[in-house]
């Protein structure tokens, strides 16, 4: 066998360095669908060959504790391939109909792992049925049915699809318990999903966090209901979805903190605290160090002392505490309230963000002295308050004659760079 594999190595190496471009392309499809059904033929060999080494216990005497670790170790594979590998060497092993399948090309691997998964749920979840007083039924014959219509259907449907079919398999092969197995699976999969629940943040990596998590069904509709409406595209977003998710997550938990309503945190409210070394030669801030021990810049340190759930801490030259600020110190409730009842929501114009998603900012830096009072402060959602603190976008604003904020677009955008306002937001 070893020589018949070395050979058909050889010959696939030497076809694949053929060149493509002479093929029409009816032959160029065909060439490819051939290529896949090698590739998946190819593949499941290398299962059979895992069984069998399964079979004679070859991990265990190389001194290896799982299947995966031994191909490892033999097969230079990173940890997730190798224990997929392992994982569906076990599964097929009791589905021989399956491999047969695919060695004739009839589905690929992807198809028969969902095929594997969905029959081998079958008598673990008639047997709950009957433990909870359900209709007993043959689990084996079942599953039999069940992987025959699995079978059947792989022709037309791929692994995703075939997936949501397996999942209500017994509604196609076994209606008289589908809906009590319904249910007892998806107690086993809440149960599970629950304990897999899980959300971490990592340290910082050339300034970026990296956020990762599991969810529950329930707990992930909750979450998404609240950053949904913050990520729907506008004309003017170019940030991807992705982005927009963050963005909107962020949102979320600013809005948690500004309403206040949140647990005491070493008894007092959550807030943010920034520390930012003065220097009293050039009267400027320097960058900024979060109570998480993280550097950020001056000019994110002075966008965040904006916000009213920060408490900036200055330090002079040899780090004495200059000034202590506190949360409501910068945007006191009436200002707040006054200033929701003039802005109406972000004030940058032709955004429609309400004001519970903006911050104070102010329009004289309060950094360089600036007051915190009505004429020195607008509205503005976190994106177009970055806008006004990063002088790449070159956005200015400032309040008219008639005390509203109006604001001036840099000249890329308009020559004349004529004051512009908010439409949106009615005003009366």
């Amino acid at each position: 066998m070893l020589e018949d594999v070395e050979r058909l190595h050889a010959d696939t190496a030497k076809v694949a360095g053929s060149a493509c471009w002479s093929l029409a392309d009816s032959e160029l499809i065909s060439c490819l669908r051939a290529a896949h059904g090698l590739v998946q033929a190819a593949q499941m060999m290398t299962v059979r060959l895992v069984q069998q080494a399964d079979k004679r216990g070859i991990p265990g005497s190389h001194g290896h504790r799982t299947t995966a670790g031994w191909l490892r170790s033999q097969l230079l594979m990173d940890h997730g391939p190798a224990r997929e590998l392992a994982g569906r060497a076990t599964a097929f092993r009791a589905r021989p109909a399956v491999e047969q399948a695919i060695l004739d090309g009839e589905l690929d691997l992807r198809q028969g792992d969902v095929i594997a998964a969905s029959v081998g749920a079958i008598p673990a979840t008639l047997a709950d049925i009957v433990e909870d007083g359900g209709p007993a039924a043959d689990g084996t014959l079942i599953a039999d049915e069940a992987e025959a219509f699995l079978l059947e259907q792989a022709g037309q449907f791929p692994a995703e699809q075939l997936r949501r079919l397996g999942e209500r398999i017994l509604t196609h092969v076994a209606p008289e318990v589908a809906e009590a197995a319904e249910e007892a699976a998806l107690r086993r999969q809440e149960a599970r999903a629950y304990g897999k629940r899980a959300f971490t943040m990592s340290r910082p990596n050339d300034g970026v966090v990296r956020v990762s998590g599991s969810l529950t069904v329930e707990d992930a509709a909750t979450v998404a209901a609240a950053i949904d409406p913050l990520c729907a595209p506008k004309p003017d977003d170019d940030r991807q979805p992705a982005q927009r998710r963050a963005d909107a997550l962020v949102e979320v938990c600013r809005l948690t903190l500004r309403t206040g309503d949140t647990p005491d945190n070493g008894g007092g409210t959550a807030h943010v605290s920034v520390t930012i070394p003065y220097d009293p030669l050039t009267r400027l801030l320097g960058a900024g160090i979060t109570d998480g021990g993280e550097r950020i810049s001056a000019a994110t340190a002075r966008r965040m002392a904006c916000d009213a759930l920060i408490v900036p801490i200055v330090l002079g030259g040899k780090s004495q505490i200059l000034d202590v600020g506190r949360a409501c110190r910068l945007a006191t409730a009436p200002i707040r309230r006054a200033l929701v009842a003039r802005d109406k929501g972000c004030a940058f114009p032709g955004c429609d963000l309400p004001p519970r998603w903006c911050d104070a900012h102010h329009l004289h830096a309060w950094s360089a002295g600036g007051v915190t009072s009505l004429d020195n402060l607008v509205l503005l959602c976190r994106r177009h308050h970055r806008y006004l603190h990063d002088p790449a976008y070159g956005w200015q604003v400032r309040l008219a004659e008639d005390r509203l904020p109006e604001f001036i677009p840099p000249a890329w955008i308009d020559a004349s760079r004529e004051p512009r306002r908010n439409l949106y937001h009615p005003r009366t």
